[in-house]
């Protein structure tokens, strides 16, 4: 019974995730706007700050978790990085499951 249940959860994270990918930037190249495109520092507060962005993106049309309007690669790193701060990256739980600390 576990095992299906943990079937049936994979399949719903699976269909989830898939509904949430990213499509195209349509601001690429868009104009600078006076500074306003995100770059590193707020890829790195957004990716900070994403698990409360989704909670409200679910009531709130107007909020996104991905700035769309942002410089590329720089802004992608500092996301990428402020999502590991803040979920911890995981690698040291698994060290102390295997029972070495």
């Amino acid at each position: 019974m576990t095992k299906t249940m943990l079937v049936v959860a994979a399949a719903v994270v699976l269909i989830f995730s898939v509904g949430c990918t990213a499509g195209p930037n349509q601001m690429t190249g868009s104009p600078d706007d006076e500074g306003k495109v995100a770059g590193f520092w707020k890829g790195l507060w957004h990716g900070f700050i994403v698990l409360f962005s989704f909670i409200v993106s679910l009531f709130s049309d107007n909020v996104r978790i991905y700035e769309v309007h942002n410089n590329g690669g720089w802004y992608n790193f500092g996301y990428l990085l402020g999502i590991m701060m803040f979920f911890g990256g995981g690698g040291g739980g698994a060290c102390k499951g295997a029972g070495r600390w």
